[in-house]
């Protein structure tokens, strides 16, 4: 009888825990929303004639993850971000059908794609052309190449510009492009076999790359590499010279979760989530030092942290996919 009262006891226990992190998880959520909508909106008033992948994609991808988790945003600026977002690809459709593409390259493409994706846009005459220029940009590489070193994590990757270029392809290529479509893909994986990631954004998207190509033997190993490099605070550096960060640590998250079969209820995954929950400002942000070489004008974009908000609204955005990742699916 002892017994058994332990362990209701103890049954009980766990389960206040649990609802006492879902609360915490809900209310850094909460707190973050803000922050994201207000460097999207300004961003866009700023640069009107910059689609950019901190202050467009990442937030408009989280807050979409947000809202489908049952949270409060402003659906009238998601529509907006997308809007915006099309409408900078329609304005280049012309040199995307011609295979030159835009300032940015394959990583506007692919990443202004996933927005589209994220804000449920239709395939058009736009996405068409953006497809043609994914197919026919680099093809003679086994994928498709980073068009900057100077803005690290974000755009240095390889491996990021490839993940973005296959997701493109996979939600907006037509029917007749699959054959097409499939052959860059055998050339992706025979390249992806090959080649390792050099730091945690490469591992982060060779492994989401993975799984878009079903390889869940190697799925599996890679998942365990990069868990491997979990510190012990519970988060990941960006690379082995660095401290852990929010950024690293939230992609990571977001990867292991969605492609790498590590479940909400993993002790790696709670420990990231608390490093997370740890990181967060009182203001609802996440700081991020950067790392990028500047070379465009300064402007603010909504979101704090001068210098470094660029990959600060990028940590806060990927954070909150994460956050969001830890709690039960919505009903």
């Amino acid at each position: 009888m002892a017994f058994l009262l332990l362990a209701l006891l103890l049954s009980s226990l766990q389960a206040d825990e649990i609802a006492v992190g879902n609360d915490a998880i809900r209310t850094a959520i909460k707190k973050s929303i803000p922050l994201l909508e207000s460097g999207m909106r300004v961003s866009m008033k700023e640069r009107a004639r910059c689609f950019t992948c901190h202050n467009q994609a990442y937030p408009v991808i989280a807050l979409t993850a947000a809202r489908d988790h049952g949270f409060k945003v402003d659906e009238e600026e998601i529509r907006k971000q997308v809007k915006f977002t099309a409408d900078l690809l329609a304005k280049n459709r012309e040199r995307y059908l011609k295979g030159r593409g835009q300032g940015g390259q394959v990583e506007t493409a692919g990443w202004a794609m996933q927005t589209l994706e994220a804000g449920d846009w239709k395939r058009d005459e736009t996405t068409d052309a953006v497809a043609h220029y994914l197919l026919v940009w680099q093809k003679r590489l086994e994928h498709w190449e980073a068009p900057s070193s100077s803005r690290p994590p974000t755009t240095k990757s390889h491996f990021t510009s490839t993940h973005g270029a296959m997701r493109g392809l996979l939600r907006y290529g037509k029917p007749d492009q699959k054959k097409a479509i499939n052959k860059r893909f055998k050339q992706v994986r025979e390249w992806l076999f090959e080649t390792p990631g050099a730091d945690t954004q490469d591992r982060v998207f060779r492994l989401q790359i993975l799984a878009l190509l079903n390889e869940t033997n190697e799925v599996t190993r890679t998942a365990k590499v990069l868990l491997k490099t979990q510190r012990e605070d519970g988060g990941w550096a960006q690379t082995e010279e660095m401290e852990s960060d929010s950024y690293a640590t939230a992609t990571a998250l977001a990867a292991l979760n969605q492609a790498g079969g590590l479940t909400k209820d993993d002790s790696a995954f709670r420990r990231g989530i608390q490093f997370l929950l740890n990181a967060q400002l009182p203001d609802g942000s996440w700081h991020v030092k950067t790392r990028a070489k500047p070379f465009q004008t300064y402007y603010e974009s909504g979101y704090p942290h001068g210098k470094d908000q660029f990959i600060s609204i990028s940590a806060g955005a990927w954070a909150t996919v994460a956050l969001c990742l830890a709690l039960p699916e919505s009903k």
